[in-house]
């Protein structure tokens, strides 16, 4: 009996560090930030709307019209306005693809109320591949705006997509007798 409670402790840890339910996207999560208002601190004089990373098609490349771009600003940032405050379960980011995919080196996706970007940090762009997709579980942090900051650089912020998932309500587990 102790070996079985021993395995099943076991088994519990290695899933939540393997899967976090909070975390993965569901079919019952819709990505909020298609339904938000993008904006940035500066835009590059050719293309990079800060509406663009709102798609769902996680393409990096630039030239298709998919990523945004700042002007090369001393600690640049991008945000999505959600509206309202809400939980949030996870923020995915999509790196360009077709061009200089290290400029997202040390991002910081913040969550929360403060519309100037001093919100707690959810997590840190450390996947630089070209075209990379990274998620990073805010695991209900709650807020109404969701930004990425480069702090303590002069750099072009370039995001290819940005999607941001609420948590999904629990279910009451059933009960059988």
């Amino acid at each position: 009996m102790e070996f079985l409670a021993v395995l099943l402790f076991t088994i519990s840890i290695f899933r939540g560090i393997w899967a976090d339910p909070v975390c993965e996207p569901t079919p019952a999560t819709e990505d909020l930030a298609l339904k938000g208002t993008a904006s940035q601190s500066s835009q590059y004089p050719y293309l990079g709307l800060p509406s663009y990373p709102l798609n769902t098609k996680r393409n990096g490349n630039y030239f298709e019209k998919y990523c945004s771009a700042t002007n090369g600003d001393m600690n640049p940032w991008w945000k999505v306005d959600l509206g309202q405050s809400q939980p949030i379960g996870s923020v995915v980011v999509v790196n360009r693809a077709d061009c200089c995919p290290e400029r997202l080196r040390g991002a910081e996706v913040r969550v929360g109320d403060n519309e100037n970007n001093n919100n707690p940090v959810c997590g840190t762009i450390t996947n630089l591949g070209a075209g990379s997709v990274t998620t990073l579980c805010c695991k209900g942090m709650v807020g109404r705006y969701v930004s990425v900051v480069i702090t303590g650089r002069r750099e072009y912020l370039t995001l290819c997509g940005v999607e941001v998932y609420g948590v999904e309500p629990q279910k009451q587990p059933s009960v059988c007798w």
